[in-house]
C-alpha cells in the first residue's frame, strides 16, 4: 500500500520558520518528481514547489520564491520543504504528492499519491 505522510506543521509567528517532511512508504519514488501544494480555508489548492527526481531542478510559486526551499533525500524516500520568513498568508494545509505524469509540475492533475496534509498556521 502506497502512503505519503507529511509532518512538521504547526503554529508559528510571522517571520518564523518551519520544515515540512513528506515520507513515502510502500514503494520508492526516486524516479519521480515530487511536489508540495497548499490549500487555505475557502480557497482552491495551489502549487507551492516541486523538485525533479534527481533534485537537480526545482520550481516555486512566485509567492514563496526566495523564502521556501524544496529538497529531497532519495535514500530516505523523503522530501522536505524548508519555510522561512513565514507570513500569515502562508497559513494553509500543506500536501505532498508524486509528480506521476509527464506534464507540467505546476498543475495538480499531473500528480498522484497525495498525503493527508499537515496544518501550517502563521500568526501576525
Amino acid at each position: 500500500q502506497v502512503q505519503l505522510v507529511e509532518s512538521g506543521g504547526g503554529s508559528v509567528q510571522a517571520g518564523g520558520s518551519l520544515r515540512l517532511s513528506c515520507t513515502a512508504s510502500g514503494r520508492t519514488f526516486s524516479n519521480y518528481g515530487m511536489g508540495w501544494f497548499r490549500q487555505a480555508p475557502g480557497k482552491e489548492r495551489e502549487f507551492v514547489a516541486a523538485i525533479s527526481w534527481s533534485g537537480g531542478s526545482t520550481y516555486y510559486a512566485d509567492s514563496v520564491k526566495g523564502r521556501f526551499t524544496i529538497s529531497r533525500d532519495n535514500a530516505k524516500n523523503t522530501m522536505y520543504l524548508q519555510m522561512n520568513s513565514l507570513k500569515p498568508e502562508d497559513t494553509a494545509v500543506y500536501y505532498c504528492a508524486v509528480h506521476y505524469y509527464s506534464g507540467t509540475y505546476f498543475r495538480e492533475n499531473q500528480y498522484e499519491y497525495w498525503g493527508q496534509g499537515t496544518q501550517v498556521t502563521v500568526s501576525s
